[in-house]
């Protein structure tokens, strides 16, 4: 019997939910489940990371600790080697603390984890675990049990084409779209996000493992595209036809996701603890900021020299600083980092700044930053500027930014040597929010309260309760007050059990999968270099967004 189900939703917003669950003239009530939901269990707003990026903030969800603990940052993580600088993919061997999946194990519960990203390659655990953001080439080989992939692959209607990362496809994300490209993008993800719901429908049937996890990702891939006629506040009194069905295409997507909310929640059962929760909320961003444009023309980097080949031609319209390293003091690596990196050098004559400098050559660029003016709005460009040890505190914190800005409308920045610095696009485009959102009902559960911001660290240590395990003493995040009735938690108290310890698993700079290409172009095959770097280039960071 399933104890807690857990169905992720990633970038949800109140912002759209609460208008699909409210009976609106023209569409009525789009999602009746999440609004049964709503009325007889508790809600919450959920602050993400202090970076709302997709892999942080997850693994802050299954961890209950933060990135400065946990050690993933960003899709792309970056060594700084004076002369160069190097980028490759963050995976599961980089986590350095251990998963919602091994604390479950630990306590003797069966687990189930889909679609969840960083969580490849799996570990050897006893319980179903398919990751995400894996392509479909490398799906049999990242899935655990070895057995289960005949499992899923003997579902009626199964293809690891659809149901798998589309690079190519993913990496249009932030990119101006044709109105006939888009319907085809909502189309898209609907097959895509049907094939992940009958996984966990057959596994949830089958297996009833006492942790049920599955993470669905349409709402992001659909809001980062489509937010103009997702948002209220956007949405005008006289639509276009190719809007409005542009925003039935939506509609139906939210649709079919509130019957895969029925039907899981009914096959948990009755007794089911159900907690629905995503990595961040979304908002709108009509800005496009070229940080590291600005960063040049202030004097802190130098670009590399563009030398007419093709190679030179792709790597400077990639999503990572292309830059000349022996003259470069200060830059952001990716536009999903929305990160300054500073140098410092680690010895006589090497590029960077003097150690003893750092504090004083911080101080100057914050202030450079501070006063970048958006000509559009005559508004600073940026509203915040994080500092690493306040922002990223812990045993990883060396491997985030230096700085980590946060911009006045949560855009992400552009890497790019484009003029001018800052452009406004025609129409917003979603972006990542901090506030995403967090449900909860079954046993126990305060019944019609939306409560006040919970913590994303905040979701293991709930899932740990209702399972009936222990909370880690080293949690960040604790089971909050508010969600569950008083009375329940006299009869069943939270435990408090031992630090969970660190898991520093070999981290060696390769991507999920690595070795010879075997050249079959089937789920069989091995991640080649060549590949590796293709999906590196391919990785718009999903949206993090480029002008």
């Amino acid at each position: 019997m399933v104890q807690t189900l857990f169905i992720g939703l990633d970038g949800a917003t109140f912002t759209i939910l609460d208008e699909l669950t409210r009976d609106r003239p023209g569409d009525g009530v789009v999602m009746p489940v999440l609004k049964s939901i709503l009325e007889r269990g508790f809600a919450a707003p959920l602050r993400s990371t202090n970076h709302p990026l997709t892999p942080p903030a997850w693994v802050s969800l299954m961890t209950g600790r933060s990135p400065g603990h946990h050690g993933v940052h960003d899709f792309v993580r970056f060594e700084d080697k004076g002369d160069d600088v190097y980028f490759t993919l963050y995976d599961a061997r980089d986590i350095r603390v251990p998963t919602v999946w091994a604390l479950a194990e630990r306590g003797e519960r069966s687990v189930t984890g889909l679609n969840f990203p960083m969580m490849a390659p799996p570990p050897d655990i006893k319980g179903n675990l398919v990751p995400g953001f894996v392509s479909w080439k490398h799906l049999r080989r990242n899935t655990v049990p070895t057995s289960l992939y005949e499992r899923i692959k003997a579902i009626e209607g199964f293809d690891p084409k659809e149901l798998a990362w589309d690079f190519e496809r993913e990496g249009q994300i932030g990119e101006p779209m044709s109105q006939s490209e888009l319907e085809d993008w909502v189309t898209h993800h609907l097959p895509r996000e049907d094939q992940w719901f009958r996984i966990a429908e057959t596994l949830l049937r089958e297996d009833n493992s006492d942790l049920f996890a599955v993470m669905l990702d349409g709402t992001d891939k659909i809001q980062h595209q489509c937010w103009h006629v997702m948002d209220p506040a956007l949405w005008p009194e006289h639509p276009s036809e190719d809007d409005r069905r542009l925003r039935d295409l939506v509609l139906t997507y939210f649709r079919r996701l509130d019957g895969y909310i029925e039907r899981l929640v009914a096959l948990a059962g009755p007794d089911a603890h159900v907690f629905i929760a995503s990595d961040h909320g979304f908002t709108g961003s009509a800005d496009v900021l070229r940080i590291n444009r600005f960063l040049g023309e202030t004097g802190y980097l130098t670009w590399h020299e563009d030398d007419g080949s093709d190679a030179s031609k792709r790597r400077a319209d990639a999503n990572f600083a292309y830059l000349d390293w022996s003259r470069t003091l200060a830059y952001c690596p990716t536009p999903s980092s929305n990160g300054i990196c500073i140098r410092v050098a680690d010895g006589p004559g090497k590029p960077g700044i003097p150690p003893e400098d750092y504090g004083a050559f911080r101080a100057r660029l914050m202030a450079d930053l501070r006063g970048l003016i958006n000509p559009a709005t005559g508004r600073p460009a940026i509203r915040d500027i994080l500092l690493r040890e306040d922002a990223f505190p812990g045993a990883a914190m060396d491997q985030a930014p230096d700085l980590t800005l946060v911009l006045d409308d949560h855009g992400f920045v552009s890497v790019r040597n484009r003029a001018p610095v800052m452009v406004r696009r025609p129409l917003p485009l979603g972006t990542h929010h901090p506030d995403g959102v967090f449900f909860a009902a079954g046993p126990g559960v305060t019944r019609g309260l939306r409560g006040g911001r919970l913590s994303i660290m905040d979701v293991t240590p709930m899932m740990l309760y209702t399972l009936g395990l222990p909370v880690p003493i080293d949690f960040e995040g604790r089971v909050p007050a508010g969600v569950f009735r008083d009375d329940w938690l006299a009869e069943h108290p939270v435990r408090l059990g031992p630090a969970t310890g660190a898991v520093m698993a070999e981290a060696d700079g390769s991507a999920p999968v690595t070795g010879a290409a075997s050249g079959d172009g089937d789920e069989d095959g091995e991640m080649d270099e060549a590949e590796r770097d293709h999906i590196l280039d391919q990785l718009r960071a999903l949206g993090y967004l480029e002008g």
